[in-house]
C-alpha cells in the first residue's frame, strides 16, 4: 500500500469512468444535503435527523447483506483482518467523517442553502485530498504532486471564494466552518474506506496477503463506515435528547425525507469502489463537480434561501474546469 504510483497510471478510459462515477456520487451527496436539511427542519432536531438518516442506511445495508454471499464473506474477512492485524482498527474509522458530514447538513443547509454548503465542503475536500494522496494514505499508494494536480484544488478554492462572497451574510458564513471541516473529514473517509476495501480483498483468514476476487470489499467498507457512523450519531442523539428532550412534533410522515440513508449508501459505496483506481484527489474533484452542479440545480429548482446568482454559476463552471485539469494533464503525460 505504500508504493509510489504514477498519477497517470491506468487507462484513460478507466480513469474517466472512475471520475464519472465520482460525479454521480457527488450528485447523490448534494441531494442528500437537501433531504437531510429538510428532515432536520421537520424534526426540529439536526441530531435526531442525522441519526435517522445514517441509521436507515445501515438498515438497508444489513438487508442487502442478507442476500449477498460475497458481502457476508467480505465482512468475515474484515473481522478476521481486524483480529490478525491485517486490517488496523484506525482504518475502520472512516464512518466518523460520514457522521459529521450528515450532522453538518442538518445544522447548516437550511441557513446556507445547498450551493454555499457545498462550496464550503469543497474547500476542505480539495486541499486535504491533495495532501492525503501525497502522503499515501489511500490504498493506491503515494501519488506525486504535479502542476495539474495542484491547479485542480486551487481552482476549487477560487470557486469557493467566488460563490461564498456572493450571497451569504457574515453570520451565515460563520456556519460554513462546519461543512469546511466535514470536507476535510470526507477526504479521510474516502481514503480509509478504500483501505478497508483493499485489505478485505487481499487479506486471507491467516493474515497473509493474497489476491482475492469479487466486489465484496465495497460492501464491507460501506458497512463498516455505516456501523461506526451510526454508533457515533447514536451517542450524539442520546446526549441531545437528554439535554433538550424529544422533537415536539414527532416524526414527519413524508417518506422522501428519510431517503438520505439510501443516498448515503450510494455515494459511500461509489467512493470505496473507485478510490484505488483514481486516487483521493480525482475522487474528491469528481465529487466536487457533482456536488456543486447538483446543488446549483437544487437551489434553482427549489431554493431554500435566495436563488443562486451569476457568481454561483461561475463557481460551478470553475469546479468543472478544476476536475478537467488533472485529467487532461494525465492524458498528456501518458502520450509523452
Amino acid at each position: 500500500m505504500s508504493q509510489t504510483t504514477d498519477p497517470a497510471a491506468g487507462t484513460g478510459a478507466g480513469r474517466a469512468f472512475g471520475v464519472a462515477l465520482a460525479i454521480v456520487a457527488g450528485l447523490a451527496a448534494a441531494l442528500q444535503s437537501r433531504v437531510n436539511g429538510s428532515l432536520a427542519t421537520a424534526m426540529d432536531s439536526p441530531f435526531v435527523a442525522a441519526f435517522f438518516s445514517f441509521g436507515s442506511g445501515l438498515v438497508l445495508l444489513l438487508l442487502a447483506l442478507a442476500f449477498s454471499r460475497t458481502g457476508r464473506a467480505a465482512v468475515r474477512r474484515a473481522a478476521s483482518g481486524l483480529r490478525s492485524g491485517g486490517l488496523r482498527w484506525w482504518e475502520c474509522l472512516g464512518g466518523l467523517g460520514g457522521a459529521f458530514f450528515v450532522m453538518s447538513q442538518g445544522l447548516t443547509v437550511d441557513v446556507l442553502g445547498v450551493a454555499v454548503f457545498t462550496v464550503a465542503l469543497v474547500a476542505g475536500q480539495s486541499v486535504s485530498s491533495l495532501v492525503i494522496d501525497r502522503v499515501g494514505l489511500a490504498p493506491g499508494g503515494v501519488r506525486l504532486v504535479t502542476l495539474g494536480r495542484v491547479l485542480g484544488p486551487v481552482l476549487t478554492v477560487v470557486a469557493v471564494v467566488v460563490v461564498s462572497g456572493a450571497g451569504a451574510s457574515t453570520a451565515a458564513l460563520g456556519l460554513a466552518l462546519l461543512p469546511l471541516v466535514a470536507g476535510v473529514l470526507q477526504s479521510f473517509q474516502q481514503a480509509l474506506n478504500g483501505r478497508v476495501r483493499s485489505a478485505v480483498r487481499e487479506t486471507t483468514a491467516a493474515g497473509t496477503r493474497a489476491r482475492l476476487g469479487g466486489d465484496g470489499g465495497v460492501i464491507a467498507a460501506t458497512l463498516m463506515s455505516f456501523v461506526v457512523g451510526t454508533a457515533a450519531l447514536l451517542v450524539v442523539m442520546v446526549v441531545a435528547l437528554a439535554a433538550g428532550g424529544a422533537p415536539a412534533d414527532g416524526l414527519p410522515p413524508d417518506l422522501l425525507l428519510y431517503s438520505g440513508g439510501l443516498l448515503g449508501v450510494t455515494f459511500i459505496a461509489l467512493q470505496a469502489a473507485v478510490v484505488q483506481r483514481i486516487g483521493v484527489l480525482l475522487l474528491g474533484l469528481g465529487m466536487i463537480a457533482g456536488q456543486v452542479v447538483g446543488a446549483l440545480l437544487l437551489d434553482v429548482a427549489s431554493p431554500s434561501v435566495a436563488p443562486p446568482g451569476a457568481a454561483t454559476y461561475v463557481g460551478a463552471a470553475l469546479t468543472l474546469v478544476a476536475v478537467a485539469v488533472p485529467l487532461v494533464e494525465g492524458a498528456l503525460r501518458r502520450r509523452r
